[in-house]
């Protein structure tokens, strides 16, 4: 059952939410929202899984829906272009695999595969086109997706992101060394991780081309702008920690802030869930005060010209739209059967992946 069988609303779903996951003031003051091309956007992501072979046919008809991985992009990026979104989605759902290649390569032994796959990424993300047929589905849809995302803003958008998400690639190694190692990281150390392996920049960046326009450096980074978009994503991935706890834990995973505070903090598990959750709720707090800022920023801009007003504009859009991150992250969570350990066979094993143990294909 989807939340959204009709297009865009904020009316919240029925879905329910554990006591221990709950926060009520996303439910009562982050309404959601939904881009009204949502219905197309899961049916065209659903056909390019197939045609990219990133999950076979079967799995692809039973559990691609039900993933919700369109759901997520629809609810944040609002106000995109079809084509925009249409992209966004599709590379979400490409990373969602990649992970998943990611945690397979782990558990069943192939530093080699994965070895081939990270340097195969780096050339694809600085040459797209050259790899559109490689022998790989994995890097063959990546190479589509960057190509597709790199054709909306001017050059220098492509570089950064490209700069952003070498960045990402070199953090998924270290998380491969250290789960392959057993190291827990310190919880400054996974903190630094997180940033990287949840993509925060990657993320943040394509709240750009949604808006129609790159924002100029002393935008971008300005501490207003910075802050908002930075606890945006923190609240991401902290809830997802908050979320996924159980999954990993069956999964022998290392990379978890509760089980960073566990090893590290002498926490017990309860104590840990309770201080994760702690820190979800002070990113709320904190974004409440943040986005007020970053909104004043947006007005500073519109100074009269025409290119203060198309800045202004795209501002508010990118913070409206951080704001939206909460909604649509939260409530994934709980629709996604990414995440309903409970209902797989095994723990250990989400249903939804190419499980073979014989390496790539």
């Amino acid at each position: 059952m989807h939340v959204f069988p009709h297009g865009t609303t904020s009316t919240p779903t029925a879905v329910p939410v554990p006591p221990s996951l709950s926060l009520p003031v996303i439910e009562a003051a982050f309404p959601r929202q939904l881009h009204p091309y949502w219905p197309r956007l899961q049916e065209k992501t659903r056909t390019w899984l197939l045609e990219k072979r990133l999950m076979p046919a079967d799995k692809v008809e039973e559990y691609a829906d039900g993933l919700c991985y369109t759901d997520l992009m629809a609810g944040y990026y609002i106000g995109a272009p079809d084509d925009v979104l249409q992209a966004i989605a599709d590379y979400s759902a490409w990373f969602f695999v990649w992970d998943d290649r990611h945690d397979r390569d782990i558990v069943h032994g192939r530093p080699a595969a994965w070895r081939r796959l990270r340097f195969r990424l780096h050339a694809a993300l600085d040459s797209p086109r050259n790899h559109l047929h490689h022998e790989d589905p994995l890097v063959a849809a990546f190479a589509d997706s960057m190509v597709r995302l790199y054709s909306f803003l001017p050059q220098t958008w492509n570089t950064r992101f490209a700069r952003h998400f070498h960045q990402v690639i070199e953090a998924y190694d270290r998380e491969f060394r250290n789960r392959t190692e057993g190291i827990v990281p310190t919880v400054e150390e996974y903190l630094a991780l997180r940033r990287l392996t949840f993509a925060h920049w990657i993320w943040t960046d394509l709240l750009e081309p949604s808006a129609g326009c790159e924002l100029p450096d002393g935008v971008r980074k300005h501490p207003a702008y910075r802050r908002a978009a930075l606890l945006s994503q923190e609240f991401a991935a902290w809830y997802n920690d908050l979320c996924s706890l159980p999954k990993e834990i069956a999964g022998d995973e290392v990379h978890n802030l509760g089980i960073s505070l566990v090893k590290h903090h002498g926490l017990t598990l309860e104590e840990a869930v309770a201080e994760v959750r702690r820190r979800v709720e002070q990113c709320i707090e904190e974004f409440l005060v943040a986005e007020r800022d970053a909104l004043r920023l947006a007005d500073e801009l519109e100074d009269g010209t025409i290119r203060g007003k198309e800045l202004g504009a795209a501002v508010r859009a990118c913070v409206c739209n951080m704001r939206n991150w909460f909604s649509t992250v939260y409530w994934f969570h709980h629709e996604s059967r990414r995440y309903m350990v409970d209902s797989w066979d095994d723990r250990s094993t989400p249903p939804y992946v190419n499980n073979e143990t014989a390496g790539e294909k």
